[in-house]
């Protein structure tokens, strides 16, 4: 099915967690009714879908997304809203603590504990449902262990050490958890997505080709992924090798193929596609959007500037520029060979329409243009379009590095990072692309899949990410486009003139969250 349609039975997978209070509404289920019957199992799974760190991705016309705080840290991205948006100028300025963005932060914590909790009774009462085969069972339980080790993911790149808590809650008890080192969560992401890729049953297929449902393929992106973070900064585990060995798997399946450009128009280039389509064999784990249950997500407007509206042909009554890319973001394109830099490509600064019989063409400083959405921006006012987070292109760049780590630059990690640059250089002989890559220093090569992760991903907050594990920060220059040198991040100043310091890689934990549970420490620095 293209879009999950949830059966919510009142909110009732919630009733576990509230049977401690002593009047319950005749329209919500009990806690001991429920998962009683095996489709209450797939309802606590399907939660999990709409309910699984999707608000972390869904933008707001003027705050954009919480995926955003990190890059508009780094001064590449910046939001026309800003001057009435604290937590952009306190991102920008690196003055954000957990007092001044307690209510922000508390958003990133919150939906990922959320989540946890769903996934967590999921996982502890679908082996007990009653109608479910042990085919079912494993498989309903891999998904929400995919999805608890994701949301575990988010916590602690973004916060560090964080509670662990594995055991759906039943009362009021044990309810102050302490942070749990760094270390033991990777452990634990680790343990959920090893049942999901190896017992949980799961179709190995695209995600789009498996009813939009979580895949083998996805599960094994993320625990790549996984390994490769767990191999850098801060936990500095060496697990290059099993992020090359879980990658390999997944590109040795044939199931996923990068997206084709179709012909040599640039209408028609693969990165229009991805604009367009929900459905293509690239996607490894998307978060979906349906405009008639998903009303919030505001991609399609924030890819053009706030005097736009004045234009009078949107269906919007606002647009804001909310993670508009700076020239130094910009810079990281060679602008003679990368086509992910032309016009209306990941980007675009212009648009042409017919207004009363005139052709009339606006201009305007450079806005993302991969969330352009026709139907949402003319017709309707809501997007369906769905928010890729894991593409094959990023599977190909990791096993590239994981298998240079290991293995030195060998043919095969060549030619995965040959294969998502010379789409993008799609006037250069792939040859030529080879011969740069080819006598690299191991460093040298590793820097150049660092590079095409910028330029492949701008727009799927990745960059911050990338900064945390690797403590550098990408430099570009004017007069060198398409060059980038890294730099110590640490010490580094942004183009707003400030200073990253150590404690910035991590977020300050909420105070709220602090004030609510006495067991939690706040990170140094903060």
């Amino acid at each position: 099915m293209k879009k999950i349609i949830l059966i919510f039975i009142s909110l009732a997978i919630l009733a576990a967690c509230n049977d401690f209070l002593t009047e319950e509404p005749g329209s919500e289920m009990r806690a001991e009714e429920f998962f009683t019957s095996s489709a209450h199992a797939y309802d606590a799974v399907n939660i999990l879908y709409r309910r699984g760190c999707t608000n972390f991705y869904s933008a707001g016309i003027f705050s954009g997304s919480r995926a955003m705080l990190g890059s508009y840290m780094t001064g590449l991205f910046d939001n026309e809203y800003k001057g009435q948006e604290v937590h952009v100028q306190h991102s920008q300025n690196l003055t954000l603590n957990g007092h001044n963005l307690s209510g922000y932060f508390d958003g990133i914590w919150d939906e990922c504990y959320d989540a946890i909790s769903k996934a967590n009774l999921a996982i502890t009462n679908i082996p007990n449902t009653p109608g479910l085969t042990d085919i079912e069972k494993n498989n309903l339980i891999a998904q929400a262990k995919f999805f608890r080790a994701f949301n575990y993911f988010h916590l602690i790149k973004y916060f560090g050490d964080v509670p662990l808590i594995l055991e759906a809650y039943s009362s009021l008890e044990n309810m102050y958890v302490q942070r749990t080192a760094t270390k033991l969560v990777y452990d634990q992401i680790i343990v959920d997505l090893l049942f999901a890729m190896d017992q949980g049953g799961l179709n190995d297929l695209p995600m789009p080709k498996n009813e939009f449902r979580v895949s083998k393929g996805s599960v094994e992106i993320l625990l790549s992924d996984v390994y490769l973070n767990m191999s850098g900064h801060p936990v500095q585990m060496n697990k290059y090798k099993e992020a090359a060995n879980v990658a390999r798997m997944a590109i040795n399946s044939k199931n996923h193929k990068l997206i084709a450009h179709h012909g040599h128009s640039l209408e028609t280039s693969a990165y229009n596609a991805m604009r367009i389509s929900d459905v293509e064999d690239e996607y490894m784990y998307s978060v979906e959007y349906d405009a008639n249950i998903e009303t919030n997500n505001a991609q399609p407007r924030i890819c053009y500037p706030t005097e736009a509206i004045s234009w009078g042909i949107f269906k919007s009554s606002v647009t804001n520029n909310a993670f508009k890319p700076s020239k130094q973001l910009l810079w990281i394109y060679n602008t003679e060979k990368d086509l992910r830099i032309q016009e209306k490509q990941f980007f675009h600064s212009s648009l042409s329409y017919t207004q009363d019989g005139v052709e009339i063409t606006k201009e305007f400083e450079t806005a993302p243009y991969l969330w352009h959405d026709d139907e949402a921006l003319f017709i309707t006012g809501k997007t369906n379009k769905d928010m890729v987070v894991y593409r094959y292109a990023e599977l190909l760049l990791i096993a590239a590095e994981a298998i240079a780590q290991t293995e030195g630059v060998t043919p095969e990690a060549i030619e995965y990072l040959a294969d998502v640059r010379a789409r993008g250089y799609w006037n250069t002989d792939r040859s030529e692309i080879l011969a740069e890559l080819t006598g690299l220093s191991v460093n040298n090569f590793i820097q150049e899949i660092w590079k095409e992760r910028l330029r492949e991903f701008p727009l799927e907050y990745k960059i911050w990410s990338d900064i945390q594990r690797t403590r550098k920060f990408p430099v570009t220059s004017e007069e060198t486009k398409g060059e980038i040198t890294f730099v110590d991040a640490i010490g580094h100043t942004t183009i707003w003139g400030k200073t990253i310091e150590k404690k910035h890689l991590l977020f300050p934990i909420s105070e709220n969250e602090i004030q609510r549970n006495p067991n939690l420490i706040q990170n140094i620095g903060y």
